[in-house]
């Protein structure tokens, strides 16, 4: 593979990962959307089938790591990190790429959302600061970014490692292609079907980012997007969901060199 394939590969298979899993939480959150309280279980088989669709379209380029931790996983496992930063920046454009397509597929339920009262509480009187309609994050950064639902840090961050932990020791143990440099085309299943198990078990304390380009793309977009109400960007919570993934592809990568290798 060159570092062009690479590139361009990881840039349209993470955007389509980012499209369809923020999708499915546009659908379930958002106001006047037909898919609107579908609830936790939509969206974890959501991010899944994500997942496996973006493997399958951007396999043939780059391998399809999409994510920050497997690559680096693969990296230590193989000792080969000449291409790490083509993936991570592919990765990071990618990410926001499809923020920016999914804010763009869910616009008017994006604006009906933000100007409905139930979300957006009228400012109080003049003169008082309403802490509701400054929050550290907004009523739709969760469609972009993950949050905890208890904030302690240091949970937040274990909960991380471990969810990563667990998602690139599937891919080093049952995902890889032949040439153990990217996901093979059963192995894109198989790591849909973790993702969607991650979702369920490990996903309640803070959203299961797992995956550093999925949280610090989208959230750099939201930032960015024009939203009116859209709230808080939470950039002091963003160092968790890019640290905890990349720890725990580490510990990953360690273990497998240990016991598999």
């Amino acid at each position: 593979m060159s570092s062009s394939d690479i590139f361009i590969g990881e840039i349209i298979g993470t955007a389509v990962l980012i499209l369809l899993g923020a999708g499915v939480v546009a659908a379930v959150v958002l106001k006047r959307s037909k898919a609107q309280g579908a609830g936790w279980v939509a969206i974890a088989f959501g991010w899944g089938f994500a997942v496996m669709t973006a493997v399958y379209i951007a396999g043939p380029l780059s391998g399809a790591h999409l994510n920050p931790a497997v690559t680096l996983g693969i990296a230590i496992t193989s000792g080969d990190w000449s291409n790490v930063p083509v993936y991570f920046a592919g990765q990071i454009i990618g990410a926001m790429l499809g923020a920016f397509l999914a804010w763009l597929t869910y616009y008017g339920q994006f604006k009906a959302h933000l100007t409905d009262p139930e979300v957006v509480p009228p400012p109080l009187e003049e003169g008082l600061v309403d802490e509701r309609s400054a929050p550290k994050a907004g009523p739709v950064l969760g469609i972009f970014s993950t949050g905890p639902e208890v904030r302690v840090f240091w949970q937040n961050l274990v909960t991380e490692i471990i969810g990563t932990l667990v998602l690139v020791l599937a891919v080093l143990t049952m995902g890889l292609n032949d040439s153990g440099k990217g996901l093979g085309t059963l192995g894109g299943l198989i790591v849909a079907f973790v993702v969607v198990a991650i979702g369920f078990s490990l996903g309640g304390p803070t959203g299961y980012a797992i995956n550093p380009a999925r949280d610090l793309g989208p959230r750099i977009v939201h930032a960015l997007l024009p939203m009116r109400n859209k709230g808080g960007s939470d950039w002091g919570y963003a160092w968790v969901p890019v640290v905890g993934p990349l720890i725990g592809a580490a510990i990953a990568a360690g273990i497998y060199n240990i016991a598999f290798a």
